[in-house]
């Protein structure tokens, strides 16, 4: 006959939701941090012209720049002191744990437990300042290039890489307190709100395409069905699990011998979740963001003039280069982000120092063995279904020239993700109320007895 807490752990609902005032808590604080991060995209940086501003918005629509603003929420085209958002944490993360798997000194970092990994988190931060200050210099040179600053030149470089500076780093202070305090990954929803903050404009520009007879009724109909569509491909295979069976063997009790034991260990299609492409995505927008905004301000030319060129016109958003090379970044992460979270070798000792085992296959170095055969086989379907889910849609928008890059997979990815990490959290929380309250009935009654 199965517990009370397993009766509450099988028909969780949403029904006990008012009573958890430590959720509510939660929820509210992450909505908050969320709105903070909505106005700072409207702050400007100090010594940009408004009305030059404005102009320079209607002059760069498309392109890499309405990318970008895909992950800032908007703040790169209004100068806003975060207009680099999370992007250079990112990439330096990118690094460091690169870094982490070649270099023996900061592997041994990650075997030191809670240790290590505040001091690569260390070093993961130093990497975002140094990220910040050459893309804040290429920003900087690019307000320059297109006349946007009111400061005497030399003024206006530092007070510009000083400032954003300051909001990189208090957005990452932002998301680390959304992590610890609120409901989620803190920098995964920092993402997720800037790309949902595209939504109205999407729906508006398709709409508008409509009305002045761009795309006709079937094609907006299509849009539609094709986000739905790709919605529920999304989450149909994040759900999709590999279950092995782990069999234990029969434990000696005080009652007798004891049944033997099964259970399962799941191996997600995809491990590495949004991460391969926010990765490719991140170290593609490097040099091209360094290009778009300081390209005015270089002579074309020149050798540096020449070679911004040539980026811009075979790394453009859209292009056959760019998306080769997302197609085999997102690959790429995809192996080596799940062979970061998941260690065969790890998994096969902590069964064999369990008793547990997998049918059929010897405990230790053959169980590491088979898990990495398994592994490998479940990554190249979870790669391709996010290369497919992420490249077709940039090839749907390039071919129908739509302009806008909130119908990008990556963006539909990252936003399903999120969403569903979020939810699994709050179910989280509300079960732990609901156990928490189990236990309190529990020792009212041991009292009262």
């Amino acid at each position: 006959m199965a517990s009370r807490a397993d009766n509450i752990a099988s028909n969780l609902n949403l029904s006990n939701f008012s009573k958890a005032t430590e959720l509510h808590k939660r929820i509210w604080f992450t909505v908050g941090a969320l709105i903070v991060f909505r106005f700072l995209t409207f702050v400007p940086l100090p010594g940009i012209n408004p009305a030059a501003l404005k102009a320079f918005s209607d002059q760069t629509n498309g392109g890499i720049l309405d990318l970008l603003n895909m992950f800032s929420g908007g703040a790169l085209k209004n100068y806003s002191l975060i207009a680099l958002g999370v992007m250079p944490y990112i990439t330096a993360s990118i690094v460091v744990q690169l870094a982490a798997s070649l270099h023996p000194a900061l592997a041994a970092y990650k075997k030191e437990g809670e240790t290590g990994r505040k001091k690569l988190n260390q070093y993961t931060r130093y990497g975002a300042v140094f990220l910040t200050v050459v893309q804040g210099m290429a920003i900087a040179r690019g307000a320059v290039g297109y006349q946007l600053e009111v400061l005497p030149e030399m003024m206006f470089y530092p007070i510009c890489i000083i400032s954003l500076i300051g909001g990189t780093m208090f957005l990452l202070w932002l998301g680390e307190q959304i992590t610890s305090r609120g409901i989620g990954n803190g920098t995964s929803l920092i993402i997720m709100a800037g790309i949902v903050a595209q939504m109205p404009k999407f729906f508006g520009n398709l709409f508008e395409q409509g009305r002045t007879g761009q795309l006709n009724a079937f094609a907006i109909i299509g849009v539609m069905i094709l986000l739905v569509a790709v919605v529920i491909f999304i989450c149909f295979m994040e759900r999709a699990t590999r279950r092995l069976l782990i069999q234990y063997p029969r434990r000696a009790t005080q009652h007798g011998m004891m049944a033997a034991d099964r259970s399962h260990l799941p191996l997600k299609l995809n491990t590495a979740g949004v991460i391969p492409p926010i990765f490719a995505s991140s170290l593609l927008l490097l040099p091209l963001t360094i290009t778009q905004l300081a390209g005015k301000s270089i002579s074309p030319d020149t050798m540096a003039g020449k070679i911004v060129v040539s980026l811009n016109q075979y790394l453009g958003h859209g292009k056959p280069a760019y998306m080769l090379l997302y197609a085999l970044g997102i690959i790429f992460f995809s192996f080596f982000y799940t062979a970061v979270v998941f260690n065969p070798e790890e998994t096969a000792d902590n069964l064999k120092r369990n008793g547990g085992f997998i049918p059929g296959i010897r405990p230790g170095k053959n169980t590491a063995n088979y898990l990495d055969y398994v592994l490998t086989r479940i990554t190249v379907l979870g790669a391709a279904y996010i290369t497919i889910v992420c490249v077709v849609p940039e090839w749907i928008m390039a071919e129908t020239g739509m302009g806008t890059v909130f119908f990008g997979g990556t963006s539909l990815l990252i936003v399903v993700n999120v969403t569903v990490d979020t939810i699994t959290q709050i179910q989280s929380h509300l079960l732990a109320h609901q156990y928490g309250d189990l236990i309190k009935k529990a020792k009212l009654k041991g009292r009262m007895r």
